[in-house]
């Protein structure tokens, strides 16, 4: 049923990677208000269906490149993360007991841990790039410097799309020299 979504946040998704230069091991933060997707205010119109598409079309490439999935709940959690225990302990993150819904959590969120082998919930993580679809606000949950991404899908269904990736901060003043490959 929401096919088109599915290709377009598959798209988005690849060109993201590409252009952040994401590798293997890499973590990737998506927050997606299926509410927007359809057409709806966010938090107003969940759309399980639209969230599952978005899950099917982002899942085989993120496991393909070996990138993390980060997906951001919504504001009823405090904007909490649904990850696998695998990233958690790698991280050394500290596990909360939440288990996210469509009316709190989100329906994204809640695709998510569905799909997730072992999912767990954490506060807060600092992800190497993000989408946002729909307006969601990722940018708590990314590195300190977040770098704009202008992506060719500028929505996905009716949702906004903004794309970030991160580098890491320049220090040292004006006789410093940088790595040009880490901006």
């Amino acid at each position: 049923m929401f096919e088109t979504e599915r290709n377009q946040a598959e798209a988005a998704v690849r060109e993201l990677i590409d252009l952040a230069g994401l590798k293997t091991g890499s973590v990737l933060v998506i927050g997606c208000s299926s509410s927007e997707i359809i057409g709806e205010c966010i938090g107003k119109g969940s759309s399980v269906e639209a969230a599952e598409s978005i899950t099917e079309g982002i899942f085989p490439v993120l496991r393909e490149k070996g990138i993390f999935l980060a997906a951001q709940c919504c504001e009823h959690l405090n904007r909490a993360i649904i990850i696998e225990r695998e990233l958690a302990e790698k991280l050394n993150l500290e596990i909360v007991n939440v288990l996210p819904k469509p009316k709190a959590g989100g329906s994204f969120a809640t695709a998510v841990y569905n799909a997730f082998s072992s999912p767990v919930a954490v506060e807060h993580i600092r992800a190497d790039a993000g989408i946002d679809i729909g307006d969601t606000l990722i940018g708590m949950h990314l590195k300190e410097v977040a770098v704009p991404v202008r992506l060719h899908v500028r929505k996905i269904g009716q949702a906004n799309v903004v794309a970030a990736r991160t580098r890491p901060r320049f220090i040292g003043g004006a006789r410093a020299n940088y790595n040009d490959s880490l901006m």
